[in-house]
């Protein structure tokens, strides 16, 4: 198990949000944490201290009156760290070239591929073709519902009809180089993991995949690695001492690397 840091950035700001309550309209979000160091400082830390794999979300649309400053603290970090952080939020084949120049390791896409409900293996391909899959990480985040974990896209606003299972991981695989997946449900609430989710995720024998959602324990920390059968990264947020909470994040390093 990888501990891979994040940098989230909402309204220029680095910060931790309940994933869940993130809306477009009024650029809201419920929030836990709002950092007073920038984008920037992160990328120093976590460079020092050798992590690498770590995401930068930005978590403003495009259209949005903020995502100019929040684009900034992107760029900022990853030219503080080149090749260590991926970065998402907005990503297309046509700025996703912008990024990697910029510094990132990869780009992270959700909503330009799961459009409408359902993949768009045309729009994948031409990512693919822009970026090459070695670049490239999906997003595959997801709600529990009756018929098990959906897909959802645009910072977790829409649930796509996109099942969360072993054939569309081995059928996406071909595509990129690794998963990221939220648990949004339990997303920024620090209450606990996805236990049914980690199981899920963890049974699965292909590219790595981080998980986000609910560590808020060290106890949380041990069960999500056995429960993924140590294959499944980590990466914690609102839970750490960098963002205001309580497990410091130095002891979180050297309990994944174990």
């Amino acid at each position: 198990m990888e501990f891979r840091p994040c940098i989230d950035i909402h309204n220029g700001k680095v910060k931790q949000i309940v994933g869940a309550s993130l809306r477009d309209i009024d650029n809201h979000a419920l929030e836990n944490y709002v950092a007073k160091k920038d984008a920037a400082f992160y990328a120093a830390l976590y460079r020092d201290a050798g992590l690498r794999g770590g995401h930068i979300i930005l978590l403003n649309g495009t259209d949005s009156e903020y995502y100019a400053a929040t684009q900034r603290q992107a760029l900022s970090a990853l030219s503080v760290y080149p090749r260590g952080l991926q970065v998402g939020g907005g990503i297309t084949p046509e700025n996703a070239e912008q990024y990697l120049e910029a510094g990132a390791s990869h780009v992270i896409v959700t909503s330009y591929v799961f459009k409408d409900g359902h993949i768009h293996y045309d729009r994948l391909e031409e990512l693919v073709k822009a970026v090459g899959r070695e670049h490239l990480v999906l997003d595959m985040s997801c709600k529990k519902t009756e018929r098990g974990y959906l897909v959802v896209t645009d910072r977790w606003q829409r649930t796509t009809e996109e099942l969360v299972d072993y054939a569309l991981l081995d059928r996406l695989s071909s595509y990129c180089d690794e998963f990221l997946v939220h648990a949004v449900d339990v997303e920024g609430k620090a209450e606990g993991i996805e236990e049914e989710l980690a199981v899920l995720l963890g049974g699965w024998r292909g590219k790595p995949i981080t998980y986000a959602g609910g560590v808020h324990s060290y106890e949380d920390l041990q069960l999500l690695k056995k429960l993924g059968n140590g294959r499944l990264n980590v990466t914690i947020g609102s839970a750490l001492d960098l963002f205001g909470g309580r497990l410091g994040w130095e002891k979180v390093v050297s309990l994944c690397r174990r």
